[in-house]
């Protein structure tokens, strides 16, 4: 089944495959750090040197791997002066997460809370 949510205004339906490169690309250690990281920091972004000095990350992995969370429209890079500014891609975000929750609850408003997931489930 296609998903019709939209990334942005304007944007095309976030696919199967694009949902599977947004996934892939959190799924590994330095990468999920630097997104979360880049949420964190809001949407003025930080400068590479910043990420890499925060994260202990090397500057040539660091490129890596933003370059792999760009490829999944979850990070966008700006140019301010002599440095490149990554800021966590919002819309890209919410784009994600719609998709994953889009057939929640047969369409109901949400009816999952903490109370009402079984106890089993760690974190």
């Amino acid at each position: 089944m296609k998903n019709t949510q939209t990334i942005a205004s304007g944007a095309a339906p976030l696919t199967n495959v694009a949902a599977i490169a947004a996934l892939a690309a959190l799924a590994q250690e330095s990468r999920l750090a630097v997104f979360r990281l880049l949420v964190q920091a809001g949407p003025q972004g930080l400068a590479a040197t910043k990420i890499a000095e925060a994260l202990a990350i090397a500057p040539s992995s660091l490129s890596f791997h933003l370059k792999e969370l760009a490829h999944a429209n979850l990070v966008t890079a700006s140019k301010a002066g002599r440095s490149i500014i990554y800021a966590a891609n919002y819309a890209g975000m919410n784009g994600l997460l719609a998709f994953l929750t889009e057939n929640c609850c047969a369409g109901a408003p949400c009816c999952v809370t903490e109370s009402t997931l079984p106890k089993d489930i760690t974190t």
